[in-house]
C-alpha cells in the first residue's frame, strides 16, 4: 500500500493494508473492456489489437475465449446476463446463453457505425454506447476506412423496440461511460487529445438521465491531467474509479480526488469483481492486473 497515492486522507478508509496490486497475466496486444461474470466467477477482458478475447479463472489461468473477436473492445453484460461487447468491427452484439452472437446495431440511418468503443446496459434493458473512430483510424485495432457518420457520437439502443438513436453529439471522441448507483446521471470521458494534443479534452463530462432516455445539464466532472479517462467504474458508494495514464484515479461523487493507483503500464479499463466484488480488476496495454479494496463495485448482473 506503501506505493499507492493518497491525496485525501478519506481514501485510507477504501485500502486495505495487506491489499497490493497484483500482476494476473501479460501477453495481450492492447487490454480492455474488462467484464465480470459473478455466476461463473471469471473475468473477460478484449485485447483488441490481437483481435481476441480472453478469459481468466483464479486459481486455473488464462485460456483464449473468443479468437476471431471481430476487434472486441467494450464488454458488459446485459440484465439476462447475456454479454453486450462492443466490436471495432462497426457494430455493437450480445453473445447469446447458447453462445450464438447476435448483432443488435451496425448502422445508424443506413450509415456504417464508425468503431463501438464502450458500453453499459441500463435496467430498462436499454444498451447505452460510445462510437468513436479508433478501430478506423488505422488497421491496427480494426480496418481502417472513413467514417460513414461524419462524427463520433453516443448511442442509446433499445433492443425491444429495435430502436437506435444519438444521445450526445457534441463530443470529440467519446470512450468510457457509467450510470450512477440510482441512474440519474451518465458519466462519459471525452479522449479528444487523442486526435487533438493541443485542444483536444481528457476529460469525463456528466449528464442528467432525462425521463430515463435524454441526456440534459452536461458539465466537466473531472480533467485527468496529462492523461485520459479511459474506461471507468462505479463503487456502491458512486465513487469513480477510472484509468488515468499509468494509474486508477478515484473521485467522490463531488469530483474530488482521493487517490491513485500507480500501475507499471499504460491503464484501459477497470471493473470491480471477485464473489464480494472488493477486487479491482484492472486492463492495462500488454497485461492484466488486480488489487483488493475496502470497497464494493456497484452491482451489475
Amino acid at each position: 500500500m506503501a506505493d499507492i497515492e493518497i491525496f485525501d486522507k478519506r481514501f485510507r478508509n477504501y485500502l486495505l493494508p495487506n491489499g497490493w496490486l497484483k500482476k494476473l497475466y501479460t501477453g495481450t496486444s492492447w487490454a480492455e473492456g474488462p467484464c465480470y461474470f459473478a455466476d461463473g466467477d471469471f473475468l473477460v477482458w478484449s485485447d483488441v489489437a490481437g483481435n481476441r478475447m480472453m478469459r481468466y479463472v483464479e486459481g486455473l489461468g488464462v485460456q483464449v475465449f473468443r479468437h476471431p473477436s471481430n476487434y472486441s473492445n467494450g464488454n458488459t453484460r446485459d440484465r439476462e446476463g447475456r454479454l453486450v461487447t462492443c466490436e471495432h468491427g462497426r457494430r455493437v452484439t450480445r453473445t447469446e446463453h447458447d453462445g450464438s452472437i447476435t448483432v443488435l446495431a451496425d448502422e445508424y440511418q443506413g450509415k456504417k457505425l464508425n468503431s463501438p468503443n464502450d458500453v453499459v446496459v441500463k435496467s430498462d434493458g436499454t444498451v447505452w454506447f460510445t462510437d468513436p473512430t479508433y478501430g478506423i483510424d488505422s488497421d491496427y485495432e480494426g480496418d481502417k476506412a472513413e467514417s460513414e457518420l461524419g462524427g463520433s457520437f453516443v448511442f442509446r439502443l433499445d433492443p425491444q423496440a429495435g430502436t437506435l438513436e444519438i444521445v450526445a453529439d457534441d463530443f470529440l471522441k467519446p470512450n468510457g461511460l457509467a450510470f450512477s448507483p440510482d441512474e440519474s446521471l451518465l458519466y462519459i470521458s471525452d479522449t479528444g487529445i487523442s486526435h487533438d494534443p493541443e485542444n483536444g479534452p481528457h476529460h469525463i463530462r456528466v449528464f442528467d438521465v432525462v425521463e430515463g432516455r435524454k441526456l440534459a445539464k452536461p458539465k466537466v466532472f473531472a480533467e485527468v491531467a496529462d492523461a485520459v479517462a479511459d474506461g471507468f467504474r462505479l463503487d456502491t458508494d458512486g465513487n469513480i474509479w477510472t484509468s488515468a495514464g499509468h494509474g486508477v484515479n478515484c473521485y467522490t461523487p463531488a469530483g474530488d480526488l482521493l487517490g491513485r493507483i500507480p500501475v507499471p503500464e499504460l491503464v484501459s479499463n477497470v471493473v470491480f469483481g471477485a464473489p464480494k466484488r472488493n477486487r479491482l480488476f484492472i486492463t492495462a496495454t500488454t497485461s492484466l492486473y488486480a488489487i483488493y479494496l475496502n470497497r464494493k463495485g456497484l452491482q451489475r448482473p
